[in-house]
């Protein structure tokens, strides 16, 4: 067993419920897993499959009770997969107006290795605010998995469910763990 802990923070996209597939790469090398999901995904994935998997609880706010610590190791990487334009946006700006956006904003601030794998259509990749984010998010290290040499591209608008089948999972958890090396 290597000790290594991937923390893992699930956005309200098409791939969400299929974040087992990030889990199981992980567990298959020995690395421990746990979930945060943003509000909105939690109506995405199957909590009671994935807490049965990581053997954590999926988080999605912030404690119920104060002076209760945290139960999850230190993580040694972060994969926020599948992330969201909203996310993306928010998480280059610093905004932490939910748990998961509060860890997201910590453990890039602990200088944790973390992958972003976009899930986002032209349409919203054209934007402004979306390029000048992923810029932002790459000169503060951040690594997104995103353009030709990842072959992983924002999708034409309505064809989300078509590329559901094609997100790298295996690749983001691949470049966290050689990042975290």
């Amino acid at each position: 067993m290597t000790g290594r802990h991937l923390q893992i923070v699930v956005c309200a996209a098409g791939p969400a419920p299929d974040v087992t597939t990030l889990i199981n790469t992980a567990h298959q090398r020995s690395w421990t897993t746990a979930v945060t999901a943003t509000p909105h995904a939690v109506d995405f994935i199957d909590i009671p499959a994935i807490e049965e998997l990581t053997e954590a609880p999926v988080r999605s706010d912030y404690r119920a009770s104060p002076g209760v610590r945290r139960s999850l190791p230190t993580a040694d990487a972060l994969v926020i997969a599948p992330a969201t334009y909203n996310s993306i946006n928010k998480i280059a700006l610093g905004l932490a107006d939910n748990y998961a956006m509060t860890t997201i904003a910590e453990l890039i601030g602990r200088h944790v290795p973390t992958v972003i794998v976009p899930f986002v259509n032209t349409a919203l990749a054209a934007r402004h605010p979306y390029r000048r984010a992923v810029t932002n998010l790459r000169d503060e290290g951040v690594h997104l998995l995103l353009g030709p040499d990842h072959d992983w591209e924002p999708h034409p608008p309505g064809t989300g469910n078509d590329r559901r089948l094609a997100f790298p999972w295996t690749t983001a958890f691949e470049i966290a763990a050689r990042h975290a090396a």
